[in-house]
């Protein structure tokens, strides 16, 4: 097949994803692409794990599904190895974590003609099947963890700042640069603050579905989420802004707690009463305050989800909130002392794929 006849180019960059990586290419296989001609390039990160020979059979059988190296073997660089390797005016990114419905692309190109949009996707649905899973799916689509971003909510069709995974010419990937390849978590955020700072449009659509498998245990959420807000400065400090101020909330608080806790700390070491009572007061009111908050978000959830989950969630949106914060205060440490040293290699920022 000539490069000038493929329309779409589905990427996905992996590593060692040998329990997944068979599943992953019999969904892109029951795509519906009648009609049109595509191709997927699978960047693999140099996988010891079984995935490359697995990924290598399904290449003997469907000369469609390409493999290229991803050298760099992290998610932006194997994106990005993938883009290069393209052929379709299309791209359209697919994650390995994640059930596609069957028109998933179809519907992705569908709208991305309608819209005239420089990116498009579908929301964040996410399916699980324990009760704690549940709980952590029910969480993240709450306003209270995800701060009201759109593509939390199944049923919005709209213009958005960001979209899971997306859809793009691939006129509009070579002409901002691609991903950024220093960043190992939140590159797709980023890569979507600068199409709407250079004035481009994204789309939300409830008719593009998948659906994400969420982590059930809190350590390794919690590790994913410090993750995000470890990885939230290097764009921050790329942009000098922050692509939504929701983002800020949960620094905040847990700034708030470090600082107070610290204060109460010092003023009892050193016998200042009024100063500890001070901080004492203003600690406990915002801890009462976040209390309750969370268990007013914990009922409202449970009674529209399922009362089963009651029980995990306030955990849950714990999880999510001190672990953001927490990952960013890092970021901020780590870029104050080590600022042109980024931690592409260090495992505690890096270990974990989506």
């Amino acid at each position: 097949m000539s490069e000038s006849s493929i329309q779409v180019s589905i990427i996905v960059a992996c590593r060692n994803e040998g329990k997944h990586i068979r599943e992953l290419m019999d969904s892109l296989l029951t795509q519906d692409m009648t009609g049109i001609s595509w191709e997927a390039i699978i960047a693999d990160g140099m996988s010891d794990d079984g995935t490359r020979q697995a990924l290598e059979e399904y290449h003997a059988r469907h000369p469609e599904l390409i493999v290229v190296d991803n050298l760099g073997r992290i998610v932006s660089t194997g994106l990005n190895a993938a883009i290069r390797a393209a052929r379709g005016e299309v791209v359209i990114r697919m994650d390995g974590h994640t059930r596609y419905s069957p028109d998933y692309c179809r519907r992705s190109l569908e709208t991305l003609e309608r819209t005239g949009a420089d990116n498009v996707g579908g929301p964040a649905r996410t399916e699980a099947a324990s009760v704690r899973a549940r709980a952590v799916a029910a969480a993240y689509h709450s306003r209270f963890s995800t701060g009201g971003a759109k593509f939390h909510d199944e049923n919005y069709e709209g213009w958005v700042d960001t979209v899971p995974y997306g859809c793009w010419r691939r006129t509009t990937l070579l002409r901002l640069g691609l991903f950024d390849e220093t960043l190992v978590r939140n590159q797709d955020d980023e890569l979507n603050l600068r199409i709407t700072r250079a004035g481009g449009k994204i789309w939300l659509s409830p008719t593009i579905m998948s659906w994400y498998s969420p982590r059930p245990m809190l350590s390794t959420l919690f590790r994913q989420y410090f993750q995000y807000g470890f990885w939230k400065v290097a764009v921050i400090r790329k942009h000098r802004i922050p692509a939504s101020w929701r983002h800020l909330v949960p620094i905040a608080f847990v700034l708030a707690n470090i600082v107070l806790v610290t204060s109460m700390i010092i003023s009892k070491a050193v016998g200042v009463v009024s100063w500890f009572t001070c901080s004492a007061a203003l600690w406990f009111t915002i801890i009462s305050a976040y209390a309750l908050s969370t268990l007013i978000a914990s009922l409202l959830v449970a009674k529209e989800r399922g009362w089963e989950l009651f029980p995990y969630l306030p955990g849950v949106f714990a999880a999510y909130h001190f672990s953001y914060g927490l990952g960013f205060l890092a970021g901020l440490r780590w870029y104050l002392i080590k600022p042109d040293s980024p931690p592409v290699f260090h495992s505690m920022y890096t270990r974990l794929s989506r």
